[in-house]
């Protein structure tokens, strides 16, 4: 049996709302006992979780969560590759990120400047902070720069928009007016840079991104010729239909196959609580992660 486990969460060093410290005790109090605190582009906090979880009993895996560019779809769109065990005070992946950083920024800034094309004020004062500290900025700063700004209140209201979830939703995903697309890295960068540094490469929740069971399987399989390790089968917005074909597929390729509640915070709508994932009786295949 794999250890009690949960292989995504965020801190403040991205966009969770706690301190990595304190996802690791909060994660510790659900009885997690192996964990990875997978921030957005940055490993920053790793070190940090790594030794609260040595005081608190749970074993912290080093990992970092990449955005990137899927340019071999029919439509070019943004998905997840988490990298674990990577050798988080390494050079590569230091520098690695350090570019991917840069042209996250850009977009970020990119989306900003749409979202005021379209009508919105926004209070800047934490990206601004966020930029002046060397930190990540994404599209849930930009949700909260929005919702801050008094002058959107009455518009957010008649638009049913009360939350950054929604916000994002409404204007921040693909297809949507104030979206952009990254132009770095790629999905075959990302996977080599997270081998390069030592780690295993897993698909991050395609059903997040990616409705069609179709498009999922083959773009598993692309994954797979570019050297993915294996793909988040397990997820807490994924229902069992979605998770056996997952998991079928998986196994049939000789991928591993993990899982997560991706917490972003114990106030978030939808990613508060560690291991509200199922695994529908499937047995996970964590491999060296475990």
């Amino acid at each position: 049996m794999p250890p009690r486990f949960d292989l995504q969460s965020h801190s403040t060093h991205s966009d969770g709302v706690l301190p990595a410290t304190e996802v690791v005790q909060l994660a510790a109090d659900a009885g997690v006992e192996l964990l990875a605190l997978s921030d957005h582009d940055t490993i920053g906090g790793v070190s940090e979780a790594i030794t609260a979880g040595e005081r608190l009993g749970v074993r912290v895996v080093p990992a970092v969560e990449i955005s990137a560019v899927d340019a071999g779809s029919a439509v070019p769109r943004e998905l997840h590759i988490l990298g674990y065990c990577i050798d988080h005070t390494g050079q590569v992946m230091t520098e690695r990120l350090t570019d991917f950083l840069a042209d996250r920024e850009k977009r970020t800034l990119r989306m900003r400047d749409a979202l005021r094309e379209v009508g919105f004020d926004l209070d800047e004062a934490e990206i601004e902070q966020r930029i002046a500290e060397g930190k990540p900025i994404g599209r849930p700063h930009l949700a909260g720069a929005v919702l801050r700004a008094p002058a959107n209140a009455e518009r957010l209201q008649s638009e049913s928009i009360d939350d950054v979830g929604s916000l994002i939703r409404g204007y921040l995903i693909e297809g949507k007016p104030a979206f952009r697309l990254r132009e770095t890295p790629t999905v075959a960068e990302a996977i080599e840079a997270i081998h390069e540094a030592g780690g295993v490469a897993i698909w991050a929740h395609p059903f997040w991104d990616i409705a069609d069971d179709g498009e999922v399987l083959d773009s598993l399989e692309r994954f797979a010729a570019l050297g993915i390790d294996g793909v988040e089968a397990f997820y807490i917005t994924h229902d069992e239909r979605q998770t056996r074909l997952l998991a079928t597929r998986a196994a049939e390729l000789g991928m591993l196959s993990t899982g997560s509640a991706d917490f972003h915070g114990p106030e978030n709508r939808q990613f508060s609580q560690f291991m509200a994932f199922e695994t529908f009786g499937i047995e996970p295949n964590l491999g060296p992660i475990a």
